[in-house]
């Protein structure tokens, strides 16, 4: 990259005194998060784009689209400095991914020319083994950070917490950082996960220590934790993060402005910005430093990537191919829905959605003959809606993408009410441990902490009645074998007794019970959830 001196301000004294001009440096930051293989465009509701609404001008994203914004947006600062960055999560999410894993993704982003890709828990959805492979494929660095790959013969000594780019004449250094919560949200194997604090805070001196005064941290630890860090720790000037899918700005839905400034140890605000999710939007934030390493502006906005943006025809063609071999599968109709079934994290990560109680009540009436009575669908195993009209296969598949299989486990009254207190222990950062549930019905307040949430939890009696839960009582609970093993911090369903993990895989429990119904479904709510203001 070529050097740019931006903004050099002449600063003149008394007579008798020299002059002195102190140098700024500006680098316009171009970023990503949460782009979980959503390769085909989406429409407002972020379900699947079908070729006539996107023709229509109606839908978002696509990495064609992106691909040509952000070769156009780089073509502007032509001659100045600029860097691309993802904050992690490419992986999961589309029926490309499931199809073809991580090799789609590495093909797409060496052709992007990302800078720096940190790494998402989603990358250990597969295990360590699919994300070394991604590893050995890209063409750019993956960073890590709070996480110790020692124990893993295969990534040991693949990956760096920490980079120093050169861009302009000027040391850049990049720290990554991981959520804390991965070995419970994915399958990192004998990854070992640390606190993100202690480790930046390390990081940055070392990287203050060998003379670089330009850090950033590049984090999929979500928006309310970057804030944290932002205001514990002094050296770090910018925080470009991911994990909790936030939207910053002035437009509606927004939760924070962009860049959100937070005020650190020293009392320098810290700009930390985040875009959203899908490839939706394209951060774009430019970030000036004066001589002294001190970041004196922050400027920028997200890009919404509209239908105003041309795709680029190259990538479309490769998605055309890629799609060939599984758009026949995937175009099986197996019902319709009259309504939205709303599945959007925002949702269903926080109270009863329509599309939680699909799954939930499909999964609990495949058992409820083996004497299953209440069924648990966490949030997070919850990636899409799908709009009203015909539903597919590939339908399903998006909003399942995670290929688990029906589980079911007995627990105690007393330990469904734990599990209930655990789905609603994070629901300040989005967490995708939420319950949605079935054949129970529970209250929640965020006014009392976590642990001491829930209250009011009743099951099904005789008929269309409702009872109390039984705390002394064994119940029979069916979930998915991500969840019943213990995932998203469900470690009671993992004590349980007599688990069983092998059972249909999902979007097929979903597909037979839809047909049962005889093919059309109505989505609905119906208080099974309560939330306490």
């Amino acid at each position: 990259m070529k050097k740019l001196l931006l903004g050099a301000t002449a600063l003149t004294l008394c007579a008798g005194f020299s002059t002195a001009t102190y140098a700024e440096f500006t680098l316009n930051i171009l970023h990503i998060n949460d782009f979980h293989s959503r390769f085909d465009p989406i429409t407002g509701s972020d379900s699947n784009c079908d070729a006539e609404t996107d023709a229509a001008g109606e839908c978002f994203g696509g990495i064609a689209r992106l691909k040509t914004i952000i070769d156009d947006t780089r073509a502007k600062y032509e001659g100045g400095n600029s860097l691309l960055l993802s904050a992690g999560d490419n992986f999961q999410g589309s029926l490309y991914y499931t199809t073809y894993k991580s090799k789609v993704v590495s093909d797409f982003f060496n052709q992007m020319g990302f800078d720096v890709v940190a790494t998402g828990n989603h990358e250990f959805d597969d295990g360590p083994e699919e994300f070394l492979k991604f590893i050995e494929a890209a063409k750019f660095p993956i960073i890590g950070g709070n996480f110790d790959v020692t124990k893993d013969e295969g990534l040991r000594g693949k990956i760096e917490g920490s980079i120093v780019l050169d861009i302009g004449g000027e040391k850049v250094g990049i720290i990554g950082a991981t959520t804390e919560d991965t070995p419970d949200i994915a399958s990192p194997g004998d990854v070992e996960f640390h606190d993100v604090i202690q480790y930046v805070r390390g990081a940055s001196e070392a990287l203050d220590a060998a003379g670089v005064n330009k850090i950033i941290l590049l984090s999929h630890i979500g928006y309310n934790e970057d804030l944290n860090v932002a205001a514990s720790l002094p050296l770090v000037d910018v925080i470009v993060g991911g994990h909790s899918h936030s939207l910053l700005g002035s437009m509606e839905g927004a939760v924070g402005p962009y860049p959100t400034m937070v005020t650190n140890p020293e009392g320098v605000e810290v700009p930390v910005v985040q875009a959203n999710q899908y490839g939706k939007y394209l951060g774009d934030i430019a970030i000036t430093w004066d001589d002294e390493g001190k970041v004196t502006k922050a400027e920028g906005e997200p890009f919404l990537i509209d239908a105003s943006v041309t795709a680029n025809e190259e990538f479309k063609t490769q998605l055309a191919e890629l799609a060939g071999p599984i758009e026949e599968m995937t175009s099986q109709v197996i019902g319709s829905t009259t309504a939205k079934l709303e599945g959007a994290r925002e949702v269903c990560r926080v109270e009863e959605c329509s599309m939680g109680n699909l799954l939930a009540d499909a999964i609990l009436d495949r058992v409820a003959d083996q004497g299953a009575t209440i069924a648990f669908q966490n949030g997070g195993g919850i990636r899409s809606s799908i709009d009203a009209g015909e539903i597919t296969v590939g339908d399903v598949l998006t909003v399942l993408p995670f290929s688990n299989t029906l589980a079911t486990v007995q627990i105690s009254g007393a330990d469904v009410i734990e599990a209930l207190e655990n789905g609603v222990s994070d629901i300040e950062n989005g967490a995708g441990r939420f319950a949605q549930v079935s054949g129970l019905k529970y209250s929640y307040t965020l006014a009392k902490p976590a642990g001491e949430r829930v209250s009011d939890v009743m099951v099904k009696g005789e008929g269309d009645t409702w009872v109390p839960i039984d705390e002394e009582k064994t119940y029979t609970i069916v979930t998915n074998n991500y969840v019943r093993g213990g995932g998203d911090g469900y470690g009671t369903f993992a004590e349980g007794e007599n688990p069983y993990d092998f059972g249909p895989p999902l979007e097929q429990v979903v597909a037979e019970y839809l047909a049962k119904l005889g093919g059309e479904y109505t989505p609905y709510t119906d208080g099974r959830i309560t939330v306490i203001k």
